[in-house]
C-alpha cells in the first residue's frame, strides 16, 4: 500500500496547494483499492450492486431460430425482384411450441413473434404486407422485403459460454431482466461499502436544537446521507461531532474501525481554530489540498489508521427471509479507512462529493464505471471564468425547440445557496484551461439524474 507521498511522487508537477481537478481524480485512482470480499445474493437483492466476477451464460438466448414478428415464414430464396409471391399456408407455428410439419416451395407457415423458425425457413413477411385470397394462399407484394427479414438467430443477444456481464458492471435494472433471461437465481457481487460519514464543528446545530447566533443548522449530514445510499453503500452515520480533540479522536477511530471509507465535512481549511485537521494528522496519512477549483477548494484525503474488527456472517446473522444472501466477506483488513475531508460549504460539499468522492467509491465498490458522464450543452448564456481553475456552475438543461440540449445557471452560485442546487438538474463544468464562455458556446454538463 502506497503512502501519500508515494503517490504524490508518481503525479508530474503534483502542488497540493494548487492541485488541479484532473489531478484529483488521478491521485485518488492511485489511493482507493477495491473490496475483494463477495457476496451470493437473489436477483431481487442485487439492484445497485457491483459483479464480483464474471457472468456466463449457460444458454444461448435466444435458444433457437425465431421470428420477429408476426407473420409467414418461407424460404427467402423464392423472392424475385419486382415480382409478387403468392404462396400456400400449410400450418400455423406458435411461441413456446415447435411446428414439426415440412414446408415445399411456393408454401409458408404462420408464424407468431417468438415462434421457432421452421426447418429450411429464413424469412417472414410481416402480415401487413400480404393479402390474402380468403382461402389458403398470401401474396406478398413485390420488393417488400429481402432474404432473411425478421428473424432473430440463435445466441443472437447472447451466445452459451460468453461473457453476459463483466465482473465490475453495476447491476440496473436492465442487467437484473438480462441475468433472470438465463435462468440464474442469484448472482455474486463486491460486499456493499462500508461508508461513515459525519460532520465537525462548534457551530453545527442537529435538528431539534434550539437556534443560536453564528450557529446553523447541519445540512451536509443529510445531503451526504443521501448521496451515499444512493449508490448503495453502507451509511454509518456518526452524526455531529464537536471541536473537542477527544470527541474528535473517539469519531475517526470508530469510523477507522467499522468502515472502509470516512467522509467528513468542515474543518480543513488552512487557519482554521478548530482540532480537526490536527486529529487526521495524528490519526492517519493525510494530504491537505488546495485544490484549484470552484466550489470547493480545500479538501484532506489519506487514510485513518483502525483496528481489526470482525463482521457479522451468514452463520452469526438473524435471516429476515427465505432470500437472504450467503456473506463471504469475512474480516475488516484491520488497515483503516480512506479518508475525504470534504469543505463545510454545503454546495462545495457535494461539488467535490461528485467530483471526486464519488468516483473513487465507485472503484471501491469494485465498478468499473467510475467516471460522472458529461453531455455537451449550448449555453443560454455569458459566463466569465479565467483560466486556472475548474468551475462548476449549478445548471439547468433543457431542451430547444429544435432538439438540442441548451443550458443556463441557475442564478446565485454562491457555495453556501443551497437552494441553487435543487433548482439545478445538473453541474456545468469549466474546465481548468478554458475561459469566458458566450451565448451559444458548447459546454460541458454532469447531470445529476440517479446520482442527486
Amino acid at each position: 500500500m502506497k503512502t501519500i507521498v508515494q503517490i504524490a511522487a508518481e503525479l508530474q508537477g503534483y502542488d497540493p496547494q494548487a492541485l488541479k481537478a484532473a489531478d484529483v481524480n488521478a491521485f485518488l485512482d492511485r489511493l482507493v483499492e477495491p473490496v475483494t470480499a463477495t457476496e451470493e445474493l437473489p436477483l431481487f437483492n442485487a439492484l445497485g450492486r457491483v459483479l464480483a466476477r464474471d457472468v456466463v451464460s449457460p444458454i444461448s438466448v435466444p435458444p433457437h431460430d425465431n421470428s420477429a414478428m408476426d407473420g409467414y415464414a418461407f424460404a427467402g430464396a423464392q423472392l424475385t425482384k419486382g415480382q409478387p409471391l403468392t404462396l400456400r399456408v400449410v400450418g400455423t407455428a406458435l411461441a413456446g411450441k415447435a411446428w414439426t410439419g415440412t414446408v415445399a416451395a411456393g408454401e409458408c407457415v404462420k408464424i407468431m413473434t417468438g415462434a421457432i423458425m421452421p426447418t429450411g425457413l429464413d424469412t417472414v413477411v410481416p402480415q401487413e404486407f400480404t393479402t390474402s385470397d380468403g382461402g389458403e394462399h398470401i401474396t406478398i407484394a413485390a420488393d417488400v422485403l429481402q432474404l432473411g427479414d425478421n428473424r432473430r438467430f440463435k445466441g443472437e443477444d447472447l451466445m452459451e459460454g460468453g461473457v453476459a456481464l463483466a465482473r465490475g458492471e453495476l447491476l440496473t435494472p436492465a442487467a437484473l431482466g438480462l441475468v433472470a433471461s438465463l435462468g440464474l437465481p442469484t448472482v455474486t457481487v463486491v460486499r456493499r461499502l462500508r461508508v461513515a460519514y459525519f460532520s465537525t464543528g462548534d457551530e453545527i446545530l442537529s435538528l431539534g436544537e434550539a437556534p443560536r447566533e453564528g450557529a446553523v443548522y447541519d445540512s451536509n449530514r443529510y445531503t451526504v446521507f443521501g448521496l451515499l445510499t444512493r449508490m448503495g453503500v453502507e451509511v454509518i452515520d456518526l452524526g455531529v461531532v464537536r471541536d473537542e480533540p477527544a470527541l474528535l479522536e473517539a469519531a475517526f477511530r470508530q469510523a477507522a474501525q467499522q468502515a472502509d471509507a470516512i467522509i467528513t465535512s468542515g474543518g480543513v481549511s488552512v487557519g482554521e481554530a478548530d482540532h480537526t485537521r490536527t486529529m487526521m494528522k495524528k490519526l492517519g496519512d493525510v494530504a491537505f489540498w488546495r485544490i484549484a477549483m470552484r466550489p470547493g477548494r480545500p479538501m484532506a484525503v489519506g487514510r485513518i489508521a483502525g483496528a481489526e474488527f470482525e463482521e457479522k456472517t451468514a452463520s452469526t446473522a438473524q435471516p429476515s427471509s427465505p432470500d437472504s444472501y450467503q456473506n463471504n466477506s469475512g474480516a475488516h483488513s484491520g488497515a483503516g479507512a480512506v479518508l475525504f475531508g470534504l469543505p463545510g460549504n454545503p454546495v462545495a460539499v457535494m461539488v467535490t462529493f461528485l467530483a471526486f468522492v464519488r468516483p473513487a467509491l465507485l472503484r471501491m465498490m469494485g465498478s468499473t464505471r467510475t467516471a460522472p458522464p458529461l453531455l455537451r450543452a449550448i449555453s443560454t448564456e455569458a459566463m466569465r471564468k479565467k483560466p486556472g481553475r475548474t468551475e462548476y456552475q449549478r445548471g439547468l438543461v433543457t431542451t430547444a425547440p429544435d432538439g438540442t440540449l441548451q443550458v443556463c445557471t441557475t442564478g446565485n452560485q454562491g457555495s453556501g445557496v443551497l437552494s441553487s442546487m435543487v433548482q439545478a438538474n445538473g453541474l456545468i463544468v469549466l474546465h481548468h484551461g478554458q475561459g469566458n464562455v458566450a451565448v451559444g458556446d458548447m459546454v460541458d454538463v454532469m447531470v445529476f439524474d440517479g446520482v442527486i
